[in-house]
Formats: structure tokens, sequence, C-alpha cells
């Protein structure tokens, strides 16, 4: 989620053979109303993974779902929603965070994304969302980022000014 801006029920639906390593790219092969798309993801993410999957994921799960029930009588079965905000709430617990939800990790990943100067159209297409004005309301972006991309424009817009005044 915080990684790729994954929906919760989009990671909790990963299969093994929706993890494109090579390629780093994750196949979301059941989005919102049952859209499909092909997203990046960090290097970080498949890192973690792998490690995941190479000394934690049981060897022989009942499922080829990525996450799985590490411990009990479910151990090896499909995670499930209570299960990964059972995971969540621990890890919120471990950072000292008074509230931390699936949720918010997505607008965090798609918020930074848009900030780092990926494009609204971008951000939106590896958001999975329909809409573009979707995409702008989700998006919780800083006076100080506005500030920056307005002086990022207006530097280029002075520049071009200056470029075409010499060509006079």
């Amino acid at each position: 989620m915080v990684l790729g801006g994954l929906r919760r029920c989009e990671v909790l639906g990963l299969r093994v053979g929706d993890l494109r390593f090579g390629e780093r790219r994750v196949f979301v092969a059941e989005g919102k109303g049952g859209h499909q798309r092909l997203i990046p993801v960090s290097a970080r993410f498949f890192t973690e993974v792998s490690a995941y999957l190479d000394a934690e994921r049981p060897a022989d799960p009942g499922t080829d779902k990525v996450f799985v029930v590490l411990k009990g009588p479910r151990r090896g079965m499909p995670l499930s929603a209570d299960g990964l905000d059972e995971i969540l709430d621990g890890a919120r617990g471990r950072a000292g965070l008074a509230r931390a939800t699936c949720h918010q990790l997505r607008h965090t990943c798609l918020t930074q994304l848009r900030k780092a100067g990926m494009s609204l159209e971008a951000v939106q297409a590896q958001a999975g969302h329909a809409s573009i004005e979707s995409t702008r309301i989700y998006l919780h972006l800083g006076d100080d980022w506005l500030a920056a991309q307005y002086r990022k424009a207006a530097e280029a817009i002075d520049a071009q000014v200056f470029i075409d005044g010499l060509a006079r």
C-alpha cells in the first residue's frame, strides 16, 4: 500500500504469479470495478516480498495468494482483511502512531508520488482511478508543494520569455 499505492483488497488478492520481479511491476488482476492494471512498484517492495517469500511464507501453502496466515490453525491460508488490519495495528503500535489505516497508507504513497513530480495522469493510472477528479481529491498536497510547483513553472516561463526576446 505504501510502496505501490494498492488498495487493501488488491494487496490481499495478489497471487505469486502477479509479481513481475524482472520488470518491477505488479499485475492487479482484481482492481476496483473489476479493472485490471499492470503497475510499477519500487525495488524495495520486491526486496521485502522476496525476503518474505523465502523466509516467512510456508513452503507449501494451500493457496497461490502472496500473503498468507503465518501462525495458528489457519497457517498457509490466504490472509484476510481482518488479519491485515491486525498486522497493521501491531506495526502502528511499534511505530508509535496514534492512527494509521490501509487507506491512509495508499493516500501517502500516491501523494508522495505526485510530490516527487509524477504527473497527475500517471498517479491516476497507478491508483486505478477511473476519473482524474478522484485522483485530485485523493491527494493531500501542502502549500509548500504548490509554491514549489509554481516557482518551477514560473522559472520555465521566464526563461522562455527571455529566449523569445533574444530571438527577436
